[in-house]
């Protein structure tokens, strides 16, 4: 049975990810994760429903006496990076905190990985790279990288860290997933979605305003150059995002090949357009309200997603936004 170290999956990605890799393969999963942002009901989740294939340790990705004893006492075949701080927002504010937690800490990750001979890495990566694309049409891995908040300038950072250390260790190969705007709840079982102290995604926040958690919402910025004004994203379902994790590194083990790979539908929806689909599956004509735009938030990021196409077996089940939003709405009702 294989192990693989998976830091940050007690959050919203890394469990989904995690369930998909317990429901697919026969291997044990590790969790390190300090909880800041992830949640034990995502942990128990796993255990209840793969009984003693799942092993959680509370603490940072970035505590290198921790880590030690991590890879002493399992022989870890990969490791699967999630834990970071993620919102754009924040990192604008607080760029100091997201250089340390996401740069530093992962250094700090590297250097074990590299001292227990662990040659084979996952790294949860962004569209955030890409900055303000100057391409009008979808995005692919080949277009100029250039962040315009610390968040994605992080992820960017670990991205060329990853390229460097390859070329010192030769047996050392990554995957980078550059993930684009990810939303809904596990459609196996209504036992698994988004949980989150404090929601910034778009179709978390409307579907908390569907089931009356909130009183109203805004669109920040209506004065984008869009088809309607607002910003254009694309949205990818959970249980699609945690599959490309799986087939990607299912890849790289035959292959032993890096590769940075897109992870979205290659098509793109208008806040407008988002919000409306939300009411539309819930029946709840909510408030919104158009407020000034946020710092850091480009106008449209829309991916190319040939590239995962071509060198995987990942073949997205679930690019319906209707889908997308009616499953996140009725993990939102679930909670109530």
């Amino acid at each position: 049975m294989k192990v693989y170290l998976f830091t940050g999956a007690a959050g919203y990605i890394g469990s989904h990810t995690a369930y998909a890799f317990l429901q697919n393969c026969d291997c044990k999963i590790i969790i390190l994760d300090n909880l800041s942002t992830g949640f034990m009901e995502n942990i128990f989740f796993l255990q209840q429903s793969f009984p003693n294939r799942v092993e959680f340790i509370q603490g940072s990705f970035g505590d290198r006496v921790l880590l030690e004893s991590i890879f002493k006492q399992y022989a870890c075949k990969a490791v699967i990076h999630f834990a970071g701080s993620l919102i754009v927002s924040e990192s604008v504010k607080n760029p100091l905190l997201y250089f340390h937690n996401n740069v530093a800490n992962t250094l700090v990750l590297l250097e074990v990985i590299q001292k227990f001979n662990i040659h084979q890495f996952i790294f949860s990566s962004t569209a955030a790279v890409y900055g303000e694309p100057t391409k009008k049409d979808c995005i692919d891995e080949t277009t100029t990288t250039c962040p315009i908040n610390a968040y994605g300038e992080s992820k960017l950072m670990v991205e060329k860290i990853l390229s460097h250390f390859e070329v010192a260790q030769s047996e050392f190969r990554s995957v980078i997933l550059r993930y684009f705007n990810v939303a809904g709840a596990l459609m196996d079982k209504p036992k698994l979605g988004q949980r989150t102290k404090n929601a910034t995604h778009l179709i978390k926040i409307a579907s908390e305003c569907a089931v009356g958690k909130r009183k109203e919402m805004g669109i920040f910025g209506s004065d984008y150059p869009t088809y309607d004004g607002t910003c254009i994203r694309d949205y990818i379902h959970i249980d699609d995002l945690a599959s490309a994790h799986f087939e990607a590194l299912k890849t790289l083990e035959q292959t032993s090949l890096s590769q940075i790979y897109n992870v979205g539908y290659g098509k793109g929806f208008s806040v407008k357009e988002v919000i409306e689909c939300v009411k539309a599956v819930s029946g709840v004509d909510f408030v919104v309200k158009n407020q000034a735009r946020r710092v850091g938030d480009p106008a449209t990021l829309v991916s190319d997603n040939k590239k995962i196409l071509q060198f995987t077996q990942w073949r997205p089940q679930y690019a319906n936004l209707e889908l997308i939003c009616k499953s996140a709405y009725l993990w939102e009702k679930n909670l109530v």
